[in-house]
């Protein structure tokens, strides 16, 4: 998508290590990244502070002009703890009002590589598609397979039963930025929500669209 065309995404939600992680990929990857949304036009959502990949991605798409809303639960505000966000800074009590909110803001979901904190993030708005609470495209950047052994475990969730193959395909992945935003730009839900998204009374998610 080139010369800053725009996409049918206003904000992304990024989940990302608070880690640079141990080889420069990962970093490039976050760059990369952050260079995709501003050329793409897409504001950023994440979860603020300015250390690890957060910091870099932050950085890059504040730098390239979008903006950037950063939401961090007030025990993290610390400037020892996360450093200091760029952009739109909003404080939340909790770990949980962090992801309700990031989920509310955005219109998609981007996990970079990371650890605890990203996995559980981006497996709970997998989950929240899976229930029919949102119908927004979740996708993984599998940068340099590291996500690899995570597809598998899911993969093999089909096979052994636990997870239906409908709902495996609302895990995206690719190995780099444009491929992704291909993929997400298409995606359109296939699977069997487990209750009418219209049942689920998620004020604090906002209205989400029923197509």
């Amino acid at each position: 998508m080139e010369g800053g065309s725009r996409s049918k995404f206003k904000k992304i939600c990024v989940f990302c290590g608070s880690n640079p992680g141990h080889r420069e990929v990962f970093s490039t990857a976050a760059t990369e990244l952050g260079d995709e949304l501003v050329n793409r036009k897409i504001n950023l959502v994440y979860g603020g502070g300015s250390i690890g990949l957060m910091g870099m991605i932050s950085q890059r798409v504040f730098d390239g002009g979008c903006h950037v809303l950063g939401v961090i639960p007030k025990a993290l505000v610390p400037l020892e703890i996360s450093g200091e966000t760029v952009g739109e800074v909003r404080i939340v009590s909790d770990m949980h009002e962090r992801k309700a909110e990031m989920a509310r803001e955005a219109d998609a979901f981007i996990a970079l590589p990371g650890g605890y904190g990203t996995m559980e993030e981006v497996l709970e708005m997998i989950t929240w598609s899976q229930l029919g609470i949102h119908k927004k495209p979740v996708g993984l950047l599998n940068v340099d397979g590291y996500y690899n052994n995570l597809l598998a475990l899911f993969d093999n969730g089909v096979k052994e039963g636990f997870i239906k193959p409908s709902a495996r395909n609302i895990v995206l992945s690719a190995s780099n930025a444009i491929d992704l935003f291909t993929i997400m730009e298409q995606y359109t839900p296939e699977h069997d929500h487990v209750a009418p998204h219209e049942s689920w009374q998620m004020e604090q998610l906002g209205n989400y669209p029923n197509k």
